[in-house]
């Protein structure tokens, strides 16, 4: 039974209602068309506590407002109310309560809210008195509104555990990209068990426009499933990031983007886990070339790398004197900044430190440190694509030929420029350029002896710097590589252009004396 008590005061009268609110039963006047109203806002479209305390206010002619016991407003508009009878409420005391106070007629409804969210007040202040249509609207708001609340929560919910898998993704990726593959797979083990059981992988790097991100990203998931780490990238908007232990992953990728128009998927070869950030480059330098390919896909190893037609131990030889400086640093030091270069060289600073999770001061810190043990420049572009060879190159030491005779051991970059394979690459890839009258190879020599500055490579040409970007820019499909954003594309050129001698070979003179990082000597 409801209990009734009366207040003291003149001109005010409460009555408590203990017991659980109505059922909801038709026939009473009017009903079918407000609940009709009412059930339209439990539709996916309108699942709005704010939109249900706006019809409430409109249906019952009143002010309303729903807040926690401490009088936080959560939704409707702010009214003062009895403190006292709001606890009362919200502890479970009683369930409902009417009230008149100085010609002021109020309901208020206990609204539950999920664990462990305290429940909820819902007030109800009309001028007149409620009638049996008013107070039914108000009792099954409430119920609506319960529902409502449990479903934000649940929504709430799943979108954190989604945002917090999310990063956990990235966190395991910048791991992988500083070669720290034990703690990627750590961190792995807990959520996706087996999925860096592998010594190998590739990365795909899948570029739509980036308001379709989110939905491509999610599409993704659902190709690749647990059999592969899917990412947003932090660094550009509209990639997603994909590293692919399993083969099937790319077919099931390449099929996705084959019917999604606008959307490109660029391809690393396989690599080892520790050389993520190196794969990573070769499936942004795969996206370039996809973007004019009608299968709007490409893999990186579907065309010939410059070191493949290299001589091997001499190549090998050659990587360990040039990056030697760094190997009295400690392992996990000595990966760090080479993985942080590698990436470096392929991005800006920015987009570097996006991609590693540090402040783009720490990736300039880093390659300056590397810059100052390799006693170079990195402003200069055959710089590097020199150093950029290197550090592709430095993966395969461990592999490197067990009988490496003394002229390996001594061979300098002119000798691995020399090769007739390779001579034979850079003649086919810079010969496309020759059949255009504009003369677009003479227009791409100068400009990146001059460090890929347009109006630099302009007043030596004779020319408009835009003149120059737009001969640089159509040299792009010709050649299939990206060349106005640095990267493996563009050192693949300026390597084309040192073993043609038409650019002059820069020198890496090795260990800095004296350097508090130097190996040392005696």
């Amino acid at each position: 039974m409801a209990g009734r008590e009366y207040a003291r005061e003149p001109g005010q009268q409460r009555e408590y209602a203990r017991e659980p609110g109505q059922q909801w039963v038709a026939g009473t006047d009017g009903y079918a068309g407000w609940a009709q109203e009412l059930l339209e806002h439990l539709r996916p479209a309108g699942r709005d506590p704010n939109r249900v305390m706006t019809w409430l206010a409109r249906a019952a002619h009143a002010a309303v407002t729903l807040q926690d016991g401490a009088g936080h407003l959560l939704a409707g508009t702010r009214a003062a109310l009895d403190a006292g009878l709001v606890a009362d409420i919200t502890t479970g005391r009683i369930a409902s309560a009417a009230l008149e106070d100085r010609g002021r007629h109020l309901r208020l409804v206990r609204v539950e809210r999920p664990h462990p969210a305290p429940a909820a007040v819902l007030a109800v202040a009309r001028e007149t008195p409620f009638d049996r249509r008013a107070s039914d609207i108000v009792t099954h708001t409430a119920q609506v509104l319960e529902l409502l609340l449990a479903g934000h929560e649940s929504t709430v919910a799943g979108r954190r555990l989604r945002r917090a898998t999310s990063d956990l993704r990235l966190a395991i990726l910048q791991l992988l990209m500083v070669e720290d593959t034990v703690s990627a797979r750590r961190v792995a083990a807990g959520l996706w068990p087996g999925l860096l059981d592998t010594e190998t992988a590739c990365v795909y790097v899948v570029e739509s426009d980036p308001r379709e991100r989110d939905r491509l990203a999610e599409e993704c998931l659902s190709a690749a499933g647990e059999r592969a780490l899917v990412v947003r990238c932090p660094a550009m908007d509209g990639h997603v990031i994909v590293l692919a232990p399993r083969d099937t992953a790319g077919q099931e990728l390449r099929t996705l983007v084959g019917g999604l128009p606008g959307v490109f998927l660029g391809g690393s070869s396989r690599q080892s886990l520790a050389r993520t950030a190196a794969a990573y480059g070769q499936a942004v330098s795969a996206l370039a070339v996809a973007r004019y390919r009608p299968e709007q896909a490409a893999v990186y190893a579907e065309r010939t790398r410059p070191e493949r037609l290299m001589d091997p131990a001499a190549l090998h030889g050659w990587t360990a004197r040039v990056l030697s400086p760094l190997d009295a640093l400690s392992h996990h030091t000595r990966a760090e900044l080479l993985a942080t270069t590698r990436l470096g060289l392929e991005f800006t600073a920015v987009n570097t430190a996006k991609v590693l999770g540090v402040s783009r001061n720490t990736v300039r810190a880093r390659m300056d440190r590397v810059e100052s043990l390799l006693r170079t420049d990195f402003t200069g572009l055959t710089v590097r694509a020199v150093v950029h060879l290197a550090l592709n190159a430095e993966v395969g030491l461990a592999e490197a030929p067990s009988h490496t005779d003394a002229p390996h051991g001594t061979a300098g970059l002119s000798d691995l420029l020399s090769g007739p394979a390779l001579r034979t690459w850079a003649a086919e890839l810079l010969g496309r350029l020759d059949p255009d009258g504009r003369d677009l190879r003479r227009t791409l020599r100068t400009w990146i002896a001059v460090g890929g500055n347009a109006e630099r490579a302009a007043q030596r040409l004779g020319m408009h710097a835009q003149t120059v970007r737009e001969h640089v820019r159509s040299a792009e499909p010709v050649l299939e590589r990206q060349l106005l954003a640095s990267g493996g594309d563009l050192y693949e050129v300026v390597l084309a252009h040192l073993v043609a001698g038409d650019l002059d070979q820069p020198r890496l003179p090795g260990t800095k004396p004296g350097h508090p990082d130097s190996p040392v000597h005696g």
